[in-house]
């Protein structure tokens, strides 16, 4: 009885050090806020909400979908993070997961969420795939190596979950969900050539190309200035096309103008410490937005 006691014992503490492993693998704060990205889209058009169990679905069906899109990445990038003093310590160039057990669990988590949006609804499903089409084999794959423009198409992808969440509400695609997608098409400059910005050396050791190297950091960070106006005016076009309560509206708009104020601030006197702002709170930004939406659609 001891024996099998002991045994159990370490079965569920080998079983939760590997889901702390995978945690890690799906970058749960990424993947989180395309999460809401995707309900902000879908509660833009059902709300007020008549069931809990499509909410639940639609979180999950995009969960599992942009978490495998991740784990696949992970494991496609496992060299580039080798080389990289932030990365290198994560639970695949490290040695802790195995490759070919990560790249099964992410087909299969991809899979499953490909598969469950489809069965909510064709449309839905096709835009999902096509997210992680997007992210897995023409951003991370193909271009990410090769060119740093290779944001874009990592944009698009980032903007299929809100795309998708609204065109399941709707039951197709409008303008209201193009906008979205294009937000955070937009934002995404913002939030990675700041990060290229600070980790220049450590990318130009891995191999990978980024605007601070290929371009110089003041042109990249022109070009952060420029994807922050666009994505926070095209944002507010959202929040007006949606008709917003006025204080959902006003929310939206006090977080871009503090976002385009640390961004041109960086751009006229540039500092690590500036930079490093506007990279944090790019993401509250997106979160914030999305959430006035999901609180006032």
């Amino acid at each position: 009885m001891t024996a099998l006691i002991a045994r159990l014992t370490r079965t569920r503490t080998t079983i939760l050090h590997k889901l702390r492993l995978y945690w890690q693998l799906i970058k749960s704060l990424q993947t989180g806020l395309l999460i809401v990205t995707g309900v902000a889209g879908f509660m833009s058009a059902r709300c007020p909400l008549t069931s809990w169990g499509m909410l639940l679905a639609v979180i999950s069906s995009l969960g599992l979908a942009i978490a495998g899109s991740t784990i696949l990445n992970m494991v496609y990038d496992r060299d580039i993070d080798a080389r990289m003093t932030r990365t290198m310590m994560r639970p695949l160039p490290s040695g802790a997961i195995d490759a070919q057990e990560a790249l099964l669990v992410g087909l299969g988590m991809s899979a499953a969420g490909v598969i469950w949006a489809l069965a909510l609804a064709p449309l839905y499903g096709v835009i999902v795939f096509a997210g992680v089409f997007f992210d897995v084999v023409i951003y991370t794959i193909w271009l990410k190596r090769r060119t740093p423009w290779s944001i874009v198409w990592g944009g698009v992808a980032g903007g299929m979950p809100a795309l998708a969440g609204r065109a399941l509400g709707v039951g197709t695609i409008d303008a209201v969900g193009v906008l979205l997608a294009m937000a955070v098409l937009f934002w995404i400059p913002t939030h990675i050539i700041t990060f290229g910005i600070k980790l220049a050396d450590d990318y130009a050791r891995s191999g990978v190309p980024v605007f601070a190297n290929t371009h110089g950091p003041k042109r990249a960070r022109t070009m952060i200035a420029i994807s922050t106006v666009v994505a926070v005016l095209v944002m507010l076009a959202v929040c007006w096309l949606l008709q917003l309560h006025v204080h959902g509206l006003r929310a939206a708009a006090v977080l871009g103008a503090i976002l385009l104020v640390l961004t041109l601030a960086s751009l006229v006197r540039p500092s690590p410490k500036l930079n490093f702002g506007v990279f944090k709170f790019a993401s509250l930004y997106m979160l914030g937005s999305m959430v006035a939406i999901i609180a006032g659609a």
